[in-house]
């Protein structure tokens, strides 16, 4: 006897019957076209949107992060190709913060016009923007709602403090909310500092409050109790570390490279002065505790310097002229030199240009704009100083402080602060000061909307006890007590709304002041 077997087995039914399951469920899509809602997939900045409040472990304080002025562009990355305009039209970023789109397949970036302003909240949000095949097709396929935030670092300055309470220290002051740090003890009177790129550190010079040698400063750096925008944690503010003694040479000026890696530091042996000149050395060591080792750079001696945009080199006036030579033992040849110019004031961010002082034969100095492309022009002559003189990052302007020769019988100069156009060379006077500031010290803000001063008094007879702390200017006069302002600042374009804007002066006492980055 003979059993037919089933031309089906079992599994052969089961599978059959899922294969049209979804042939069926494939049709039923088709059918219906893409029903898959466009949406944004990444936003560059996306650890940025935490709302969590600042919490402190053991050695670090783990922070909100927030965008510096190096943060120059977003980019938003969709699941699907898209109508580029439709997404322009209705991209929305409150408060305003002008810029231009640019594409690259799904990606889109938007570039900053100007460094968003710092102590800020952005809230970016897209909505109804379109699938670039649904446009074509002609159907109303809008993106899936989108929203997001960022922040900008807060306003913070730096300066020495010359009240009773923080006389010689240096002081943090953030202005967004309103809140003061001193972060150097009382053993230590700073005399000069600066910040580090990243914000986390200030190096600083300072010699013991008992010492009446102002020659006898030491380098230190010390934390901020600010984390790098790309980091979390931070150190907690004040934490004081010896980076370079005196025992055999006397610490003079000194720079920190842009990159934050290198330091220049202009030393003079101290039982021959002769010894004289420049000494690099990196921030940190390789991963062991021993303290990086400062390395000669074997030059001619020369005057100011300021280490060049790129961390490679340092410009340094030699003679009459200034030279640009590696950051490396041998310095010997230069990379380049400028013979006609006697400083460099300032480099613009990119190191295209540079803003150079030339000293005449009849004691007037020209302040010169000296570009990579061989370009020398004029801007301004004076009969007095060039103090100091910054390029601002959110528009082609240079901020300069300078003074001026007053008519009379005794030398007197008047000091005074100018933005100017570098490209058509227009000059706007910001303030006139008195004429016996001849210490006044400016710092332009990393946003390009502030610029700080201040307005030493010092005391002519001054009357110090033995041992006691006390303050001097470059000028070795004492300082009495010392107020600092604020100057706001608005493009030379706005000249009606910039002339009504006027300093204001905070509720400090100290001098020196400079911006945390």
């Amino acid at each position: 006897m003979t059993t037919k077997k089933s031309f089906f087995q079992p599994l052969d039914r089961v599978a059959i019957a899922l294969m049209l399951l979804l042939i069926l469920v494939i049709g039923l899509i088709i059918s219906q076209g893409d029903v898959v809602r466009v949406r944004v997939r990444e936003f560059t900045w996306k650890h940025l949107q935490s709302e969590e409040k600042d919490i402190s472990v053991t050695n670090f304080t783990i922070q909100k992060q927030k965008i510096g002025s190096e943060y120059r562009a977003f980019v938003l990355t969709f699941s699907r190709p898209m109508d580029t305009k439709s997404v322009e039209e209705n991209l929305k970023i409150e408060p305003p913060l002008a810029g231009t789109f640019s594409w690259a397949g799904r990606r889109m970036g938007y570039s900053f016009i100007t460094p968003a302003p710092y102590g800020t909240t952005y809230k970016v949000s897209l909505e109804g923007a379109k699938d670039k095949f649904a446009t074509q097709e002609k159907i109303n396929k809008t993106i899936q709602p989108f929203q997001t935030t960022f922040s900008t670092r807060d306003r913070v300055i730096l300066y020495i403090g010359a009240s009773e309470e923080d006389q010689g220290r240096l002081v943090l002051y953030n202005l967004t909310q309103e809140q003061k740090k001193i972060l150097t003890p009382k053993d230590l009177i700073v005399t000069d500092f600066k910040p580090f790129p990243d914000g986390q550190k200030i190096l600083f010079s300072a010699r013991p409050a008992d010492s009446q040698d102002l020659l006898s400063a030491q380098l230190y750096t010390v934390t901020t109790g600010y984390n790098a925008p790309h980091e979390t944690t931070a150190e907690p503010a004040a934490k004081v570390d010896l980076l370079l003694d005196n025992k055999e040479y006397q610490n003079l000026k000194f720079d920190v490279s842009p990159d934050g890696q290198t330091i220049v530091v202009q030393r003079g042996k101290k039982d021959n002065p002769g010894d004289f000149g420049l000494w690099f050395m990196p921030v940190t060591s390789d991963g062991s505790d021993k303290k990086p080792t400062p390395q000669r750079l074997q030059s001619q001696p020369g005057g100011d310097f300021m280490i060049t945009p790129d961390s490679k080199a340092v410009a340094l006036a030699q003679g009459q002229g200034t030279a640009i030579l590696p950051l490396q033992k041998d310095g010997t040849k230069p990379l380049d030199f400028f013979p006609q110019f006697g400083l460099v004031q300032a480099f613009s961010g990119d190191g295209s240009q540079a803003a150079m002082v030339k000293f005449n034969t009849d004691y007037t100095r020209d302040l010169f704009l000296v570009t990579n492309q061989g370009v020398q022009k004029k801007l301004l002559s004076t009969t007095g100083s060039i103090v100091n003189c910054q390029f601002d990052t959110a528009s082609p302007t240079l901020y300069c402080l300078l003074t001026q020769l007053l008519p009379g019988e005794y030398y007197q100069e008047q000091p005074y602060l100018i933005a100017i156009d570098i490209k058509t060379g227009e000059q706007k006077p910001l303030l006139v000061l008195p004429p016996d500031q001849r210490n006044v010290q400016m710092s332009l803000s990393p946003d390009g909307l502030g610029l700080l001063f201040d307005q030493i008094q010092t005391q002519t007879n001054p009357t110090t006890t033995p041992n006691a702390p006390f303050l001097t200017t470059d000028d070795g006069e004492t300082i009495a007590t010392s107020n600092l302002w604020l100057m706001p600042l608005l493009p030379i374009a706005d000249a009606q709304t910039s002339a009504d804007l006027k300093p204001e002066q905070l509720p400090l006492t100290g001098f020196y002041p400079r911006w945390l980055p």
